[in-house]
C-alpha cells in the first residue's frame, strides 16, 4: 500500500512541478520579449518626439515632394536641320536655372549667360553646321528642389555656303602697316552677324576695329601702325554664320602673324627722293622717278601687299591702253590694287632718277634687266622691305588714294573707320 501512494504522489509531484516550470519560463520569456520591445519602441518614439534618433528619425522627416521647377529646352529632343542662330533656348518655370552645359563634338562647349531673373539662358554666339549638340540643364525650385533635363538635336546641312579669304598668312611676318583683310566669297547682307563671329587680337593688347568695304570685304587694324613686335592672332568662327539668306559660313580656323620692325619710306613726289626710315632712324636716300605730270602717283600712305622678284606689266590691264609692256619689270612691290607699283626700272637713263618724274603712276628706282644685281637701289629696297611695310607718297600732284584700293585704309581717320 505505501509503495503505490507513494510512487503515484512522486510521479504527480514531478509532472506537476515540471509543468510549472514550462509555464513559468515561457512566461518569463515573453516577458522579456515584452520588455524590450517596449524599451525599444519606447526608445525611439522618445528620440522622435526629441527631434532626435539619427538616420532613422532624419529619414522619416525629409521632404520627398518632386521639385516644382519646370526646365524647357527648344528645340525639341532629336530635332535634325536646326537652325544655327536663334533655335536653341533653355528657359525654366517655378524656379530659376542654376546650370546650363551645351556641348558639341568632343566635349566643345558653348558658351552662353544665364539671364539676371534665372528664367532664362541662350548661347554667346551662332551655332555650327551640321553638327550634334547635347543640352543639359538645371533648375532649383523655392525650396531647393532640383529637376533637370536632356536634350538632343542636329543643326541644319547647308546647301549653299561662304568662306572669307584672308590675308596675311599664318605664320608670317609683315610689316606696321599690314591690315586683316578678309575678301567673302559671297556678298554679305548680315555684316553684324559676320563680324561678330570674327576676333582679331593682339599681344600686347590694342583696340583693334573692323570696317567694311562694300559687302564683301572687311579689314581690320588699330588706330595706329601696329607696334613692332606685336603678336596678332585671327579666330574665323564663320561656320554656321547665316551671312545672307539661306548661305552660311563653313570655316572654323586660327590663324596668326607677327609684326616685324617698323619701317615707314618716305616719297617725295617734288624732290624725286625716298628716305627709308626704320625704327625710327634713316638707313636710306634713294633716288626715284614718280609719275609723269599727265599720269601722277596717288598721295597717301600704302601698303606693300605684294613682292614679285620679276613680273609683267601691261597698260592695257590697268587702263593705258597700249602705251608700255614689259615683260620683265625688275623687284616690283605692288602698292594699290588699281597697278600702283613701286619697283625697277632698268629701261630709264640714269640721269632720270633723282630729277625728274615719268613713270605711268608707279615710283620707280634705278635697276638692272633681269633683277641679276643686289647693288641697285631697287634690290636693296626690295630685300629690306616686308609684305606690310608703309610707302608715304606726298607732294604729287594727284589726289590720295582711296583707302580701298589695296590694303590702304590708313588713309581713312579712326572716327570714320570705326563709325
Amino acid at each position: 500500500m505505501n509503495g503505490q501512494p507513494i510512487s503515484g504522489t512522486s510521479v504527480g509531484a514531478a509532472g506537476g512541478r515540471r509543468g510549472r516550470g514550462a509555464t513559468g519560463l515561457l512566461a518569463l520569456v515573453l516577458g522579456a520579449l515584452l520588455l524590450l520591445v517596449t524599451a525599444c519602441g519606447g526608445g525611439d518614439s522618445e528620440a522622435g518626439n526629441k527631434g532626435g534618433g539619427g538616420g532613422s528619425g532624419k529619414g522619416r522627416s525629409a521632404d520627398t515632394t518632386a521639385s516644382q521647377a519646370v526646365v524647357t529646352i527648344a528645340p525639341k529632343d532629336g530635332a535634325d536641320s536646326v537652325a544655327t542662330s536663334g533655335a536653341l533656348k533653355v528657359s525654366a518655370e517655378q524656379g530659376k536655372l542654376t546650370a546650363v552645359k551645351v556641348a558639341g563634338p568632343k566635349g566643345v562647349a558653348v558658351d552662353g549667360k544665364i539671364s539676371a531673373d534665372g528664367t532664362s539662358w541662350e548661347p554667346d554666339q551662332h551655332l555650327a553646321a551640321a553638327t550634334k549638340y547635347k543640352v543639359h540643364a538645371i533648375a532649383e525650385d523655392s525650396k531647393g528642389r532640383e529637376s533637370a533635363k536632356d536634350t538632343t538635336f542636329t543643326t541644319l546641312v547647308p546647301q549653299n555656303t561662304f568662306i572669307g579669304q584672308y590675308t596675311p598668312e599664318d605664320g608670317s611676318t609683315v610689316g606696321v602697316g599690314m591690315p586683316v583683310s578678309i575678301h567673302f566669297t559671297r556678298g554679305i547682307t548680315d555684316p553684324e552677324a559676320v563680324e561678330k563671329a570674327i576676333t582679331v587680337t593682339a599681344d600686347p593688347a590694342v583696340q583693334v576695329e573692323g570696317h567694311w568695304f562694300g559687302n564683301d570685304r572687311l579689314d581690320f587694324r588699330p588706330e595706329d601702325y601696329w607696334a613692332a613686335g606685336t603678336k596678332v592672332t585671327v579666330k574665323l568662327n564663320l561656320d554656321g554664320v547665316e551671312g545672307r539668306p539661306g548661305v552660311y559660313g563653313k570655316q572654323a580656323k586660327t590663324i596668326s602673324f607677327t609684326i616685324g620692325r617698323r619701317q615707314v619710306s618716305n616719297v617725295d613726289a617734288s624732290t624725286h627722293r625716298m628716305k627709308v626710315v626704320r625704327d625710327g632712324k634713316q638707313i636710306r636716300d634713294i633716288p626715284i622717278s614718280a609719275g609723269a605730270p599727265a599720269t601722277t602717283t596717288y598721295n597717301g600712305q600704302m601698303v606693300i601687299s605684294e613682292k614679285l622678284k620679276v613680273t609683267r606689266m601691261n597698260g592695257d590691264t590697268v587702263g593705258f591702253g597700249g602705251e608700255y609692256d614689259i615683260k620683265d619689270v625688275p623687284h616690283a612691290m605692288r602698292l594699290s590694287t588699281s597697278g600702283t607699283f613701286i619697283h625697277g626700272n632698268y629701261w630709264g637713263g640714269s640721269g632720270v632718277f633723282g630729277s625728274t618724274n615719268t613713270s605711268h603712276g608707279c615710283v620707280g628706282l634705278q635697276d638692272v634687266r633681269g633683277a641679276w644685281s643686289s647693288k641697285t637701289p631697287a634690290a636693296w629696297f626690295f630685300d629690306h622691305s616686308l609684305i606690310g611695310d608703309v610707302v608715304v607718297v606726298r607732294n604729287s600732284k594727284d589726289k590720295t588714294i582711296q583707302p580701298d584700293n589695296g590694303l590702304n585704309g590708313w588713309n581713312m581717320s579712326w572716327a570714320e573707320w570705326t563709325k
